[in-house]
């Protein structure tokens, strides 16, 4: 038995959900890949996967045998890109979750060109606002704005958001301008509140007029968790909203969302790249990182350049 055929196989077919499609992927018969992985738990003397005529599901052992062999398999795999020659081109799989938004407005429309430039790269993407378990849920990185709370991440900043306040025409005319930020604090102005995904609250926002700094904690009829949602809250005419410039310029220029409060500057909000502390940078994650920096730059530029276009 060759014990790298034999891990591959069994890792392919965990993540096919079957014999026949993980042959398939892998250009074997179905009857080599049985083989292999009956070879493998003949050698371990542990039963890895419950076989039934409709599914493929590992046991227990075999999940926590899974988990270690993907993390072989991406050392192997990074082992063999660090020696080969310096224009070989970054290949594998990699693991990333980044927020709705995000993805939805700025990585996915650049996927053709990251596939074109990376053309081995199989990118798996996560595309959520909630908190990961990178090693649990077995993610190479995650793109995340704000405070970072797991202090023992490995992060790379990679820029920041401005933000602004901004409603829908249609809350507005039903309730009117609000004065200064803090009253959306007081009836009959609210805000769609945004829920962190690691305390349940809804966050507040701080903001600075000249030497004045203010914490608000606007009143809300709806609060969401997704970025997506948020925004659609917001246009909805649901309440005032805290938009990156990236996520409002749009609506700005066609007229779904009018800015709110001149002269007052939302705190801004770091983005970073995150990944475990004790994984490799490999070149097809540094290739992700860097091309997440290009679009953050073009797309996202620097709080402090206030004379940008967001």
């Amino acid at each position: 038995m060759d014990r790298f055929d034999a891990l591959q196989a069994f890792a392919r077919v965990v993540e096919a959900g079957s014999f026949t499609k993980a042959a398939q992927t892998l250009h074997m018969s179905k009857t080599t890949v049985t083989q292999l992985v009956q070879q493998l738990e003949a050698r371990l003397r542990v039963k890895l996967l419950n076989r039934t005529t409709r599914q493929v599901a590992l046991t227990a052992d075999g999940a926590a045998y899974y988990e270690r062999v993907v993390r072989v398999l991406a050392d192997l795999e990074d082992a063999d890109t660090s020696l080969s020659s310096a224009t070989a081109l970054p290949r594998g799989r990699l693991r990333v979750d980044v927020p709705s938004p995000f993805a939805r407005m700025i990585l996915m429309p650049a996927l053709p060109a990251f596939h074109a430039r990376y053309p081995e790269i199989q990118l798996y993407m996560g595309v959520s606002d909630r908190m990961v378990d990178l090693i649990g849920d077995k993610v190479d990185a995650v793109v995340r704005g704000g405070a970072l709370p797991d202090s023992s991440l490995m992060a790379r900043r990679i820029g920041e958001l401005r933000l602004d306040v901004y409603a829908a025409p249609s809350y507005l005319a039903r309730v009117g301008m609000p004065s200064d930020p803090q009253a959306l604090e007081q009836a009959p102005h609210h805000a769609v509140g945004f829920l962190s995904t690691r305390t349940g609250k809804v966050t507040p926002f701080r903001l600075q007029h000249g030497a004045e700094q203010i914490e608000v904690q606007a009143r809300h009829v709806v609060a969401v968790d997704d970025g997506n949602a948020y925004l659609a809250a917001g246009l909805a005419g649901m309440g005032a909203l805290w938009l990156p410039h990236y996520m409002a310029k749009g609506h700005v220029a066609n007229g779904e969302l009018v800015p709110l409060f001149p002269g007052w500057r939302v705190e801004p909000m770091p983005m970073h790249v995150a990944y475990p502390p004790n994984r490799h940078v490999s070149t097809k994650l540094r290739a992700f990182i860097d091309w997440v920096v290009e679009l953050m730059a073009q797309h996202a530029p620097m709080a402090e350049d206030r004379g940008a276009v967001g």
